[in-house]
């Protein structure tokens, strides 16, 4: 796991340290459940709210800051399949400024959620749609085929290149008939016009 505190400034770590134990706890809680796949999002004017009404103040940017850090400690902990004593660890040896309350706060949390973190991550790395990069199509003429119930019928191949998300670039053909090559067109067609409205 890279030192998450490498990509972040020092006084996050100060800001951090400043919580209560229960307010890091519950902060953390908010982006343990979007890690977990329960929310949709982390939303940080809920966490300012509690800070606010518990007499934490804190810049809008210095909240982003402390909130994008844990998020990346905990998803990069997760892509690392590290432990909690390895998490506080490697927070340790990137900042000395950790109070200890802080860091038992931290530990008991990833003891709990870490193995739900890491699941979810997983399971989006399956679950995850590749990006289309190029499609090529040419017509042909059908000399056997399961789709086509008559020889000598015309069809569309279709010749897909997807991005996967690990980056490998794959292809994928395909063989239409007619009418659901112009089926396709016309949802394509219809996903264009949905797309210029947004």
């Amino acid at each position: 796991m890279p030192a998450p505190e490498e990509s972040c400034d020092v006084n996050v770590v100060d800001n951090i340290c400043r919580l209560s134990s229960d307010l890091l706890a519950e902060a953390c809680q908010h982006i343990l459940s979007y890690l977990q796949g329960q929310t949709s999002g982390v939303d940080s004017a809920e966490i300012s709210d509690r800070f606010v009404r518990a007499g934490v103040r804190l810049g809008h940017d210095s909240l982003q800051d402390m909130v994008r850090f844990l998020l990346l400690t905990f998803r990069s902990a997760g892509k690392s399949n590290i432990s909690a004593d390895e998490l506080v660890s490697k927070l340790e040896e990137g900042n000395p400024k950790w109070s200890k309350s802080s860091l038992q706060v931290l530990h008991k949390l990833w003891s709990e959620h870490g193995a739900s973190v890491r699941a979810q991550q997983e399971a989006r790395v399956m679950l995850s749609v590749g990006q289309l990069v190029d499609m090529q199509w040419k017509l042909g003429m059908a000399v056997s085929s399961d789709a086509c119930r008559s020889l000598n019928s015309p069809y569309v191949t279709l010749l897909l290149k997807v991005a996967e998300p690990s980056g490998e670039i794959i292809q994928r053909s395909l063989e239409l008939t007619i009418p659901q090559f112009q089926n396709l067109h016309k949802q394509f067609k219809e996903m264009a016009a949905v797309m210029e409205t947004l």
